[in-house]
């Protein structure tokens, strides 16, 4: 397989949107909708109220009452409408490339690993703050690119590690910002990514591990499923 140069690979750093991406972009606005439709006033942002009955990370929900599912279902929320169209930006155009480096399997599964670790994160460091968003996967995708820059000892790799640097260097800065950001969400992201990232690699090195990558992403697909279903429940709870 011919390889790509870096310039060939970071001249357009907004390619064609894959399926994969689409479909996170679609539950993330599914689930927006459906939070509007929920909420009892007529505005684009959410309370607090509404973001926790979906799922939002909140301490006492997942270490007391045992709803871990939270640590997933928050990573497709999000507060109110800036907030999933500035993700849902960064996501279009970082998921694609992403999955065009890493392959569907690996995409899915730092992608969902990163949203865990990100939230895990956030429910240490500020356990009774309820926040939610894409975030911390997104944070991770950014890892996982750092790491395939670190993986390639060639000048390909380091561009990618430069470039993707920069986004490092926005989520730091964000951390000194007055607004309610959850800033340990966005860092255990990018950890949790950088670390699945560098441990997956890239696909092509043997059929025994692209096999076990498509199933470690059914896995997280299947926990995603549950949760989705746990939160579905509680919802149904929370309304009668």
């Amino acid at each position: 397989m011919e390889r790509r140069t870096a310039s060939d690979a970071l001249g357009g750093l907004i390619p064609h949107a894959r399926f994969t991406t689409m479909m996170i972009l679609l539950i993330n606005t599914g689930l927006y909708v459906a939070m509007l439709l929920h909420g009892s006033q007529p505005s684009l942002d959410f309370d607090g109220r509404t973001v926790f009955d979906f799922g939002g990370k909140q301490g006492p929900a997942i270490l007391i009452y045992g709803q871990w599912w939270r640590l997933v279902t928050a990573g497709f929320l999000h507060g109110g409408l800036l907030h999933i169209l500035m993700n849902s930006w960064v996501l279009f155009d970082l998921g694609a490339q992403t999955e065009e480096s890493y392959g569907t399997p690996r995409y899915l599964w730092i992608y969902f690993g990163s949203t865990v670790t990100g939230f895990t994160a956030s429910l240490f460091w500020a356990p009774d703050a309820l926040s939610s968003g894409a975030s911390a996967g997104i944070c991770g995708l950014v890892g996982a690119m750092i790491a395939l820059g670190v993986r390639d000892r060639s000048s390909f790799g380091t561009d990618i590690r430069n470039f993707y640097m920069r986004y490092v260097i926005y989520v730091l800065l964000m951390c000194f910002l007055p607004f309610a950001i959850d800033n340990a969400a966005h860092i255990g992201g990018l950890i949790g990514g950088f670390v699945l990232g560098y441990i997956a690699g890239t696909p092509g090195y043997s059929r025994t591990l692209e096999r076990f990558w498509q199933v470690a992403a059914g896995f997280a697909c299947l926990v995603t499923a549950i949760s989705f279903y746990k939160m579905f429940v509680s919802l149904l709870a929370t309304t009668r």
